[in-house]
């Protein structure tokens, strides 16, 4: 009989795990075999042979990598916990006004079924400097100039805050809903016996929801984590092609990639490419692991 069940088990996990080898597997894997070619060159699917860390290393020497990685580094470890906080709080707010929260689900939940590219021109014409929204709204609240967000006079902090607003912005609806389900199967018992304790809103807060949201926490810190370490839709969105200005000072790590890829003619360039990906996903696989284990600590089942 048990043997049975977990042929029916295989049988149920079948069709993802088929989805898993062909689009996640295998690339991963050739990703690995491809940043040990040398001078390879797709068009032709020719080598000059291969290299051990020839690829890794030469990346590592090049300074347009490690600009890829200030700047994803930056999004990660600003945007996810702003984004978290955020979306936390404005779960809270809903819980607390039933009667529209449907609505306002809804409403937050817009930016996550929107295309980022679209959303990121639509920001791209609120950061404009001469008729931009933000720019508007900071002249009505005092503040003299027109600051160039995102433009040709732009400097590196400026364009950054653009992309985390931005970054922030679109990362909250998702979290919102999460939270939001989460705080709905909370056992009422414990906010009834709290107000007995006439226990403020922050202590109820702070000794109930949010230990008994850890799980979630958790979740949605290293799913945020991975995706603000994949960003890219994002800085093509508000930039454009150029990614920055000058070109490149806003590139991803990811962007860095697929600038590499997109050169086939070029030999080698696709192997540089591939290696950087492993380091991509080397990097996450560390930084996910770090974030269990430290916050394993912290979380209440």
């Amino acid at each position: 009989m048990e043997t049975k069940n977990n042929w029916k088990a295989w049988l149920y996990l079948a069709p993802m795990l088929l989805l898993m080898s062909v689009f996640t597997f295998y690339p991963l894997i050739n990703a690995f075999i491809i940043s040990f070619y040398k001078g390879f060159r797709p068009l032709q699917n020719s080598i000059e042979g291969f290299t051990l860390l020839g690829n890794y290393l030469l990346i590592l020497r090049n300074p347009l990598f490690w600009n890829a990685m200030k700047n994803t580094f930056v999004i990660a470890f600003i945007s996810v916990p702003v984004s978290i906080f955020l979306s936390l709080a404005i779960a809270v707010g809903l819980k607390s006004i039933p009667k529209l929260n449907k609505f306002f689900q809804t409403i937050f939940f817009l930016p996550y079924v929107t295309n980022s590219i679209a959303v990121g021109m639509a920001f791209a014409v609120m950061f404009h400097k001469n008729y931009g929204l933000i720019n508007a709204i900071l002249e009505r609240l005092g503040f003299a100039g027109r600051i160039d967000w995102i433009g040709g006079t732009s400097s590196w902090w400026t364009q950054m805050v653009a992309l985390l607003i931005f970054t922030v912005w679109e990362s909250l609806a998702f979290k919102i809903l999460v939270f939001t389900s989460g705080m709905q199967n909370i056992d009422k018992q414990y906010y009834d016996a709290a107000k007995i304790d006439s226990a403020s809103k922050w202590t109820v807060f702070r000794r109930i929801t949010v230990p008994l949201l850890s799980p979630i926490i958790l979740y949605i810190s290293i799913t945020s984590m991975i995706g603000a370490l994949k960003a890219y839709n994002s800085v093509i969105g508000l930039f454009g092609i150029k990614l920055g200005n000058p070109s490149n000072s806003m590139i991803t790590i990811v962007a860095f990639v697929y600038k590499y890829r997109a050169e086939l003619a070029s030999p080698g360039y696709y192997s540089y490419a591939a290696a950087s990906a492993i380091i991509l996903f080397i990097i996450t696989v560390v930084f996910s692991l770090i974030q269990g284990v430290v916050s394993k600590k912290r979380v209440h089942y």
